[in-house]
């Protein structure tokens, strides 16, 4: 517990700092999801010990870094699908080059986790380049939905728990553990919404937008569930790789896939929803 805290007391900051950084220059968060993204395939190709194919873990691994960069940037993004063809003609030419080695299904586990794994964590800076100037809330809100729901599920868990949620996935998980963190999620959603309000007032002396507060717990309570359904896919996946954490870079939670495991799916769908049914309304 106290490594737990500790981690979160140094790491909080240093999140918040980055998304700051990245409103002043999008390469920042764009470089940050890059680093990201690529230390997570990295940990689940190890969990699932395919890092002994070293061309292809280099392969997989260069890949991952650049992929953000071209959903990231205009002028790149028509080559995001001619690259990731490439990547797959390359991919099964290495495949049949050791087929002795190499079995069909491991192949596309490594495709699948080097093309969704960037793909869903480079959604954060999509949000620096489609909406610059409200970037910090939009991020910081996402982070939270996905990070607060699995707090407040792991403490109040631990507190209340009774009921197990997925005993043969996940024993530790309850559904008063999964009820805590939507309820929190919910909370911190709606701090966050009259929150940003009453800091742009305060800040300019003037209101100059509206938050939809409905719109954000909704997307909070979805979240919840696709948080809940990514963390419980790589328990999954841990489970069958016989490994408890996909790395010790974070004491008391793990590796960089750990705590971005809740992420995976929640980052994604509030960024298309939000292009969808903006939050924010500016007041002429």
């Amino acid at each position: 517990m106290s490594k737990r805290l500790l981690t979160a007391a140094i790491g909080v900051p240093l999140a918040l700092l980055i998304i700051y950084l990245g409103s002043l220059s999008p390469h920042i968060i764009s470089a940050a999801t890059d680093i990201v993204s690529i230390m997570a395939v990295f940990e689940v190709l190890s969990a699932a010990k395919y890092t002994r194919y070293r061309s292809i873990t280099v392969l997989s691994l260069l890949f991952s870094a650049l992929l953000p960069l071209f959903f990231c940037y205009d002028e790149l993004r028509n080559y995001a699908i001619p690259v990731a063809f490439v990547f797959l003609i390359i991919l099964c030419g290495a495949t049949l080059m050791r087929h002795k080695e190499i079995k069909f299904d491991e192949l596309g586990f490594i495709a699948f986790i080097s093309i969704c794994i960037p793909f869903a964590i480079s959604t954060l800076a999509f949000f620096y380049f489609q909406w610059r100037e409200h970037a910090i809330f939009l991020v910081v809100y996402t982070l939270v939905t996905a990070w607060v729901a699995d707090g407040g599920a792991y403490f109040i868990g631990t507190a209340f728990g009774q009921h197990t949620l997925c005993p043969q996935i996940s024993p530790k998980k309850t559904w008063e553990g999964f009820f805590g963190g939507l309820v929190t999620t919910v909370i911190f959603s709606v701090i966050l919404g009259f929150g940003y309000e009453l800091i742009d007032e305060l800040m300019t002396g003037e209101k100059h937008f509206t938050v939809n507060i409905s719109l954000l717990v909704m997307a909070a309570v979805v979240s919840t569930f696709l948080g809940l359904m990514g963390d419980l896919i790589a328990s999954l996946l841990k489970r069958q790789c016989g490994v408890k954490d996909f790395g010790e870079i974070f004491p008391g939670h793990g590796g960089i896939m750990d705590r971005f495991d809740s992420v995976l799916f929640v980052a994604p769908f509030i960024y298309l929803l939000f292009k969808m049914f903006f939050p924010i309304t500016m007041i002429a």
